[in-house]
This record gives C-alpha cells, sequence and structure tokens, in this order.
C-alpha cells in the first residue's frame, strides 16, 4: 500500500500554532507519512504587499519539521486554485475559511461549471473549524478536530503583534 499523501495550500505568513494543529490533526486522522504546506507565490485573494518573502516562509516550515515533524515539508507553486494544487494527493487540507473560497465560483471566472469542475477534481477534503466560519454539512468533507484555543488563531494577528501565536 502506498503511503497516504497530503497537501495543505496556504499563505503561512507566518506559520502558526493553529497551522501546526491543523497539520497534526491531519496526520493523525488520516495516517498521514507525508504533508506539504505548499505556498503559491501568487495565491488567489491575498494583498502581498507587506509579506515576508516565500522562501522566509519556507524555511519556518522547514524548522518546525526539522525540530520534531518529520513527516513535514514545504514546498512552493506557480498554481493558483487549491484544485491544482491538491493533484496528485490524498488529501487535502484546509481551515473552513478555504473551504468557502474553494466553493466560490468568483474564483472560476464566475462560472459554476468550471468551479465543479475544479471540485470533482479533489481529493478527500479535511476542514479545521475557524471562529466565525460555518463549518461544511458536505457528506464529502471530513472535520478535523482540533482544540478550540487554536479555532481563533490568525497570521494576520500574528504579524500584528500576538507573538504567542506564532509557531
Amino acid at each position: 500500500m502506498e503511503p497516504m499523501r497530503g497537501v495543505f495550500p496556504g499563505s503561512f505568513d507566518p506559520l502558526t500554532v493553529a497551522h501546526l494543529a491543523i497539520a497534526d490533526a491531519a496526520v493523525s486522522r488520516f495516517e498521514l507519512e507525508h504533508l506539504d504546506l505548499v505556498i503559491s507565490r501568487l495565491a488567489l485573494a491575498k494583498d502581498h504587499a507587506g509579506h515576508a518573502p516565500v522562501e522566509e516562509r519556507l524555511a519556518a516550515i522547514d524548522a518546525v519539521a526539522r525540530a520534531g515533524r518529520p513527516w513535514l515539508y514545504a514546498a512552493v507553486t506557480e498554481k493558483r486554485l487549491i484544485a491544482d494544487i491538491a493533484e496528485g494527493y490524498d488529501v487535502c487540507v484546509l481551515g473552513s475559511d478555504k473551504w468557502h473560497q474553494l466553493r466560490d465560483p468568483t474564483f472560476y471566472a464566475n462560472s459554476v461549471a468550471e468551479r465543479d469542475a475544479a471540485l470533482a477534481r479533489l481529493p478527500t477534503l479535511a476542514v479545521a473549524a475557524r471562529d466565525g466560519e460555518q463549518l461544511p454539512r458536505d457528506a464529502a468533507v471530513v472535520l478535523l478536530d482540533i482544540p478550540p484555543e487554536h479555532r481563533g488563531v490568525s497570521s494576520t494577528a500574528v504579524r500584528e503583534g500576538r507573538e504567542d501565536w506564532r509557531a
């Protein structure tokens, strides 16, 4: 049997304790032997002004992996759509905010048909709850159990000074 591989797309700017809690939950739930945290060079729906260089974010992920998560890897892609990034993986890990974005036709040239075609290409979806976000009620989505204290954590808050949330 092939080892299970997962992908967790995001900006990880910066990497937070919530990102790691989500990664840990996915690895545990699916017995993943490999989880790539994948950064798009030009992510959808993100203002790139003032963000840390991609190389700095990759280095932060590598440092955490070396410190005790040997299954964790950093990767970068030119792809922008989650369905494209997730191609070839067994599991795609998302926060509930990204799950909502994934289903928004705006990201598919306002085409419901293009969105549906992209969604059909996805591997198993594993979604983690975030404060203020409605959880998916889709039977095809596996909800990840993460500690409640991580559900309100955001990279934006870390950039604004919440250093206790930095990984």
